[in-house]
């Protein structure tokens, strides 16, 4: 590392150099005890008021009138770093990298003519988003709150969710180009030592081209060429990251973005809520169960239906396939090809709601609703039970939102095995999922955690839920059984 230099003017040569044609470098050379100083930082992420009133003001008081009381630059970095009440930074800058970590964090950097040593000082003034109730996970009880994009404010939120020294925030800075900070949280009581230092190791080899999300150290975390299911979950809600904090689970967050990244995570927990545990347990169960069965639908509903209709018809009701084969000679295309374009058209028109402008949206659901759904079928372009089958598996993957990806490819997958090969290729796809989530572990935790069967039968806190009061007898940890 490149240290700084013991003379001012070569320092500050130094930095016009780097930061010399950006707008918002800001130096200001000054005198502090008869001994030439500067003060460096970036306008608009530190505050020249506070500057003013905690540094220079309370200094320029006690400077001595005479010059018989002049100091060298050690001394003076003496006098505030160590016998002064300035609320210093503990840490001095000796170096360029802890200098341009340190303004680029908003703080405001005291350099001395005659000391190879600054002092930072924290002044931050740092305009971010306001925290705000996540739009993407709405509950109906429990706390409002949700992560803002500023990583010292996520991890304020965190702390402020324990009232005890569990809580361990490890912050270091990513290697990448732009040196993005990233936070690893985690209960020191429960998570694993071994698993806490694999993970800490993880992160600190990745070596990301940018650091826009936690979800970028994914692929670091769990190498592979094909993923179809990844033992992670991600939450912008502060009260459920500390829950799974408190399961000995790790909390990855990334400054700049308000999505928290959770692993590892079991399957069955993407069927979970935060509504689950404020409820009953038999309605919170029947809840759990309907969210099963509506991801499984959104998977296999569409080929289910071709391949009955075309393959095994004489499965189907008599009234229903005379009313399916009536839709089906208005239509040009082959059932099998319709199914397909109407579930492709569907994923256009959802993208397209949700990339475009929310002032348009209502616009998208029009031509949506009118085009595709009333025009293609007057039109006989498209036959009403084919649109009514695709409509509802892309309605019933929104039960299940974490498993959104993996739903809309696996259902595109399990269509074309089902057109193309009939009841084979439908059973051979059913066969797939289920060895894709069988292979899938984080941490040595398989993604499927087993159960003790017979001996019990359910889980506590599974595809069902016991009441609050039995479930915390016994609290449940990643690393133990789950069905134990």
């Amino acid at each position: 590392m490149e240290q700084l230099s013991s003379h001012l003017a070569a320092n500050l040569a130094e930095l016009n150099a780097r930061f010399g044609q950006s707008a918002d470098f800001y130096a200001k050379e000054l005198e502090l005890y008869h001994c030439k100083g500067a003060i460096v930082l970036f306008d608009g992420m530190a505050s020249l008021k506070g500057l003013w009133q905690l540094l220079l003001d309370a200094a320029s008081r006690r400077t001595p009138p005479g010059p018989a009381e002049q100091l060298t630059g050690e001394q003076v970095f003496a006098l505030l770093f160590e016998h002064s009440a300035l609320p210093a930074e503990p840490d001095p800058v000796e170096d360029w990298e802890a200098l341009i970590r340190r303004m680029t964090a908003g703080m405001a950097v005291l350099l001395l003519d005659g000391c190879a040593k600054g002092i930072a000082f924290s002044v931050q003034s740092l305009n971010a988003r306001s925290v705000d109730e996540p739009a993407g996970e709405g509950n109906l009880r429990g706390s409002r709150e949700g992560f803002a994009d500023l990583l010292r404010v996520n991890t304020s939120l965190l702390r402020r969710c324990f009232r005890n020294d569990a809580l361990v925030i490890e912050i270091n800075q990513a290697d990448c180009e732009m040196k993005t900070e990233y936070a690893l949280c985690y209960c020191r009581d429960t998570a694993d030592p071994k698993a806490v230092q694999k993970v800490r190791q993880t992160l600190q080899r990745a070596r990301p081209q940018l650091l826009l999300d936690s979800s970028y150290f994914v692929p670091w975390l769990f190498p592979c060429k094909i993923r179809t299911f990844a033992p992670v979950r991600y939450t912008e809600r502060p009260i459920v990251a500390a829950a799974k904090l408190r399961e000995g689970k790790f909390v990855i967050l990334v400054n700049g973005s308000p999505s928290a990244l959770i692993l590892p995570t079991l399957f069955c927990e993407n069927f979970e809520c935060l509504d689950d545990y404020a409820g009953t347990a038999y309605f919170a169960s029947f809840l759990r169960v309907l969210k099963y069965i509506s991801f499984y639908l959104s998977i296999f509903l569409p080929g289910v239906f071709v391949c009955w209709a075309v393959y095994l018809p004489e499965l189907l009701p008599p009234q229903l396939l005379f009313k399916i084969e009536a839709a089906e000679q208005a239509t040009p295309l082959p059932l099998f090809g319709e199914m397909l374009l109407v579930i492709l058209m569907l994923e256009i028109i959802r993208e397209a709601g949700l990339r475009m402008p929310q002032t348009l949206g209502h616009s998208v659901s029009l031509i949506a609703a009118l085009i595709i759904g009333d025009a293609a079928i007057a039109a006989g372009l498209m036959s009403t039970p084919v649109i009514l089958t695709a409509a509802a598996a892309s309605i019933a993957v929104f039960v299940t939102p974490s498993l959104y990806e993996v739903a809309t490819v696996l259902r595109l997958v399990v269509l074309l095995a089902a057109g193309v090969a009939g009841p084979v290729g439908l059973a051979a796809c059913a066969l797939g999922v289920l060895f894709g989530l069988t292979r899938v572990s984080a941490l040595g935790v398989p993604y499927l955690r087993d159960a003790i069967f017979p001996e019990v039968p359910l889980s506590p806190d599974g595809v069902t839920r016991r009441s609050y009061p039995k479930l915390s007898r016994r609290p449940f940890t990643i690393w133990q059984k789950r069905g134990g």
